[in-house]
């Protein structure tokens, strides 16, 4: 299988940054000038309204900057203790199908939890991955824990995922998440669970490429 580029930031990355590197390295793999990219990354204390947001998801805008996305969904909080991971990917030499590409994202976030005793899954009227059991304990009511919002240029991928390892939980109480007022978000650290980043970024690298090859 074709090799990515694969990179790896461990110090925080600011988010308009971050699209303009993301914006620039899809122009090059457009023109074949680059290599297809997965990476790593942080981000600082930030709200992004993806292009379906609206205002009314913010419900107090002056505790942390908000900024408006180009990538696709709703409102959400990035911030330390969350991964992110962003893809640019080029589905042209693979099956120029959107949704099949995010359900390969979904599960093999599902197939990473599996590792650590978590029971995750999707729902067809929400993005995302949501934690239905942990430690066999089922929950009453589903927590996110992964959300996804992407954006595609003559079918090449960018943007991409982000997962709640250990972020401060409480600055999701200051928006309506993914536009959804009734539920609430999770992460590993609040699920028992001590992980280190790096272990994250390898497992899910290697269960991701390995469903890749499917599409």
């Amino acid at each position: 299988m074709k090799q990515f580029e694969i990179k790896i930031s461990n110090s925080e990355v600011n988010y308009e940054e971050a699209v303009m590197y993301m914006e620039s390295k899809v122009d090059s793999i457009i023109n074949n000038k680059s290599e297809e990219l997965i990476w790593f990354l942080n981000h600082n204390h930030i709200f992004t309204q993806g292009t379906s947001a609206s205002k009314e998801e913010i419900l107090n805008s002056d505790i942390i900057d908000v900024i408006k996305s180009n990538r696709g969904g709703k409102t959400t909080y990035h911030g330390p203790g969350q991964r992110i991971v962003y893809f640019m990917l080029n589905l042209n030499n693979k099956n120029k199908d959107i949704r099949k590409f995010i359900t390969i994202i979904e599960n093999s976030l599902i197939s990473f939890l599996e590792n650590y005793n978590i029971e995750a899954q999707t729902f067809k009227d929400r993005v995302g991955v949501w934690v239905t059991k942990s430690n066999n304990i089922s929950f009453d009511k589903e927590k996110k824990i992964g959300a996804i919002g992407l954006r595609i240029k003559k079918w090449i991928t960018y943007h991409g995922l982000s997962f709640n390892i250990n972020p401060d939980l409480k600055y999701y109480n200051y928006i309506h998440s993914c536009g959804l007022r009734e539920y609430k978000n999770t992460s590993m650290e609040e699920l028992g669970i001590k992980l280190e980043q790096s272990e994250f970024d390898n497992k899910f690298k290697k269960i991701f490429l390995d469903k890749l090859k499917t599409i």
